[in-house]
C-alpha cells in the first residue's frame, strides 16, 4: 500500500505541542472524485485556531492540519468529465497539509496557468477577505482613506495593493519600524507605529481628509486608537484578533461619531453568498495575480519534515508567509 506524509493532530491544543508528522494510505478517488497532489500550501492564523480549537468552526479528530494550498490533479474517478490530470487547483480546505487527498470534481476551483504556483498557494483566504473588506461595507471612490492595522499581514498587504489599485489611499499600522518602507514600496501611503502617538496627528497626514473605513484584525489599544480616527459615520470591521486582548468601547467617539462596529468572516460569507458572489470575488483576485498588480511576499518555505521549524518562522518576526510543500 502506497502511503503519504501527512501533518495531523489528535487532540486540540498548542500547534507545536499537538502537531505530528505522520504516514498514511494515499486515497483513491470514488466516482465524481478527482485525486490532488499538493504542490504547495499555506500556514494561516487560523489554521491554529483550528489546532488550538479554538477557531470558529472544528474539524473532528484525528484531523489533518492546514486550510490552504494549490495541487494538480493526478487522477480521475470513474465518471468524471471536464477535468485533465495536470490542472493546478486549490487542495483541500479540510486538510491542506497532506501530500493527496481526493475533492469532488463538481466543486473543483481552478487556477490560471499564469499565477506562479508559490502565489496560487496564498490565494484562498487572505485575498478575497482584503477584496471584501474593500467592497462589501462602504462604497469606496478613488481619493478616500482607510485605516488598517496588521499591516504587514497577508490581508493588509493585499489591502495595501487592492486599495492602490482603485485608488484609495491607506494608513497602515504596524508595530515595527523596519516594516515601514518595505511596505510603502507596495503601495502604502501612509505608515505609523503602533504606540507612537500617531492618532493625534492623523488629520496631517492624510491632508485634512476624513478616514472613513477601519479595518481590524488585532484588537485592544491598537483597535482603539482607529475608532478615535474615524470621521463622523465611520465603520470600524474586525476579521481578527491576533492579541486577544479585549476591545473597551471608547464611549464617547461611538456616541458622538456615530460609528459602526461590525465584524466578517470569509468562510461565513462563502456559505451565504449567492448568485456566484464568491466566484466573482476569486476571479477578481485571480485577476490581479496574474497581472501583478497583487504580490505576497513569501519569507519562508519548508518542507513536511521541517514543519516545526516553519512554526517556529512562523511565530517569529517576519515580512511574508511561510509554506510548506511535501
Amino acid at each position: 500500500m502506497k502511503t503519504q506524509q501527512v501533518l495531523r493532530h489528535h487532540a486540540f491544543g498548542e500547534a507545536g505541542a499537538v502537531l505530528r508528522l505522520e504516514w498514511l494510505p494515499i486515497p483513491e478517488p470514488k466516482a465524481g472524485e478527482v485525486q490532488v497532489r499538493l504542490l504547495v500550501a499555506a500556514i494561516n492564523p487560523s489554521d491554529y485556531g483550528r489546532m488550538n480549537g479554538r477557531y470558529g468552526h472544528l474539524p473532528s479528530l484525528p484531523a489533518v492540519a492546514g486550510r490552504e494550498g494549490v495541487g494538480v490533479v493526478e487522477a480521475l474517478g470513474a465518471g468524471v468529465k471536464g477535468v485533465v490530470c495536470g490542472q493546478r487547483v486549490r487542495f483541500s480546505d479540510a486538510g491542506a497539509w497532506q501530500t493527496f487527498c481526493c475533492l469532488p470534481a463538481d466543486a473543483l476551483v481552478f487556477v490560471p496557468e499564469e499565477i506562479p504556483t508559490d502565489q496560487a498557494a496564498m490565494a484562498f483566504i487572505n485575498p478575497p477577505t482584503a477584496h471584501c473588506l474593500l467592497s462589501q461595507y462602504m462604497d469606496l471612490k478613488a481619493g478616500d482613506w482607510i485605516v488598517q492595522n496588521a499591516g504587514n499581514s497577508a490581508v493588509g498587504l493585499a489591502v495595501i495593493q487592492m486599495a492602490k489599485a482603485m485608488g484609495v489611499r491607506t494608513v497602515s499600522q504596524v508595530r515595527r519600524e523596519a516594516l515601514v518602507e518595505p511596505l510603502k514600496a507596495l503601495g502604502a501611503d501612509v505608515v505609523v507605529l503602533e504606540g507612537s502617538g500617531w492618532e493625534a496627528s492623523v488629520a496631517d497626514l492624510t491632508g485634512q481628509q476624513g478616514l472613513r473605513l477601519a479595518l481590524n484584525s488585532v484588537g485592544g489599544a491598537s483597535a482603539i486608537a482607529q475608532l478615535k480616527v474615524l470621521e463622523a459615520g465611520g465603520t470600524q470591521v474586525t476579521f481578527g484578533g491576533m492579541t486577544g486582548e479585549a476591545v473597551r468601547f471608547p464611549t464617547r467617539y461611538i456616541i458622538f461619531n456615530d460609528l459602526r462596529m461590525l465584524g466578517f468572516w470569509w468562510d461565513a460569507y462563502c456559505q451565504k453568498a449567492q448568485g456566484g458572489a464568491v466566484d466573482a470575488i476569486m476571479a477578481s483576485v485571480f485577476k490581479m495575480f496574474t497581472d501583478g498588480s497583487l504580490r505576497l511576499p513569501i519569507a519562508g518555505k519548508y518542507s513536511f519534515s521541517e514543519y516545526k521549524e516553519a512554526l517556529a518562522h512562523h511565530e517569529s518576526p517576519r515580512l511574508g508567509k511561510i509554506l510548506l510543500t511535501p
